[in-house]
């Protein structure tokens, strides 16, 4: 297992990045919807040396989910169709948040709904409980109300942040983008003007799957999300075209990326790209101990280049 307090050079290393007045010990978080309520790992590896954790989606009102088939493997990925089930933000903050605060890493609530209204009244509980920050899901595909709705056109984005930001006065707003809008950088900048404080990007990428042997889609809502591997060279080019994009209108405003990544390499290219941080999800199914991988694998990669802090990786001006 990984040790921060091995000697040498590595305890120089400072991994610690600061995400819109969030400071994470590093740069690894686990990703929405594959960490569960965290309990599901505790006692598989450390949770406190995660960066940070982002809760499975969250919604005003509990949700049952989509019927039929849920999960389905495609070479190089995984194809979802989840349906934001969960018990509900008063639940979350009844049952869960407590014990996840306790294991040490920041916290990021990911907030969806199926209104506006939803979306604001859920922001309103959220400000006022003790999460880090939160994460406004303006991009699921697997629900047929709301979600990637939003997250598809610039003005009705902004419109939603806009309303969100309002009720969100206490905590740091990230937005989480969609693959699937015809202009990320347009729904992007329209965010950051209505008052995102950080963006995450991407969430998964339209998908579908048949099965053949019963001539018929596999999932009951036809199309889902797709997420792993496969993913990764189409979400790295987003990161690193939204961090020119940004660039250009001098907005300093952090990203966090995602989509794919499943070892080192994958998260420093990220890093790269011009990410601040980055989430893991999907390759944690096969290999619970990715993330503490990951983090460790930073770690020998900055001291073995004589790096003093994260921001020394980015081949980007930060």
């Amino acid at each position: 297992m990984s040790d921060f307090n091995n000697g040498g050079h590595e305890n120089q290393c400072d991994m610690s990045v600061d995400i819109a007045g969030v400071k994470l010990r590093n740069p690894v978080i686990a990703a929405s919807g594959t960490f569960g309520k965290a309990r599901e790992y505790n006692g598989i590896f450390d949770i406190s040396l995660l960066g940070g954790i982002c809760t499975k989606g969250l919604t005003l009102v509990p949700r049952g989910g989509n019927k039929g088939v849920r999960v389905w493997e495609t070479p190089s990925g995984l194809i979802n169709s989840i349906g934001l089930e969960n018990s509900g933000i008063n639940s979350f903050l009844e049952n869960d948040l407590d014990y996840m605060r306790r294991l040490g890493p920041a916290i990021i609530a990911n907030l969806s709904g199926s209104s506006s209204d939803e979306y604001v009244q859920g922001a309103l509980l959220l400000d006022e409980s003790s999460v880090d920050m939160i994460e406004l899901n303006i991009s699921c595909p697997n629900i047929k109300e709301g979600g990637l709705t939003f997250g598809l056109d610039a003005g009705t984005a902004a419109a939603l942040v806009i309303a969100v930001r309002r009720a969100c006065r206490n905590k740091p707003l990230m937005v989480k983008l969609s693959p699937n809008c015809p202009s990320i950088a347009s729904v992007a900048l329209a965010c950051v003007n209505a008052g995102a404080d950080a963006l995450s990007l991407v969430n998964t990428i339209r998908a579908m799957a048949i099965d053949a042997e019963n001539r018929k889609p596999v999932f009951d809502n036809i199309i889902a999300g797709l997420s792993g591997a496969a993913i990764k060279p189409i979400a790295l080019r987003m990161v690193w075209e939204l961090y020119d994009s940004l660039k250009e209108v001098k907005a300093d405003v952090p990203i966090v990326g995602m989509g794919g990544i499943s070892c080192t390499n994958d998260a420093l290219e990220f890093l790269m790209a011009g990410s601040s941080a980055v989430q893991v999800g999907t390759a944690t199914f096969t290999n619970p101990h990715t993330m503490v991988e990951i983090i460790d694998g930073i770690r020998k990669y900055m001291t073995a280049n004589e790096m003093v802090k994260l921001s020394d990786i980015s081949i980007r001006e930060k």
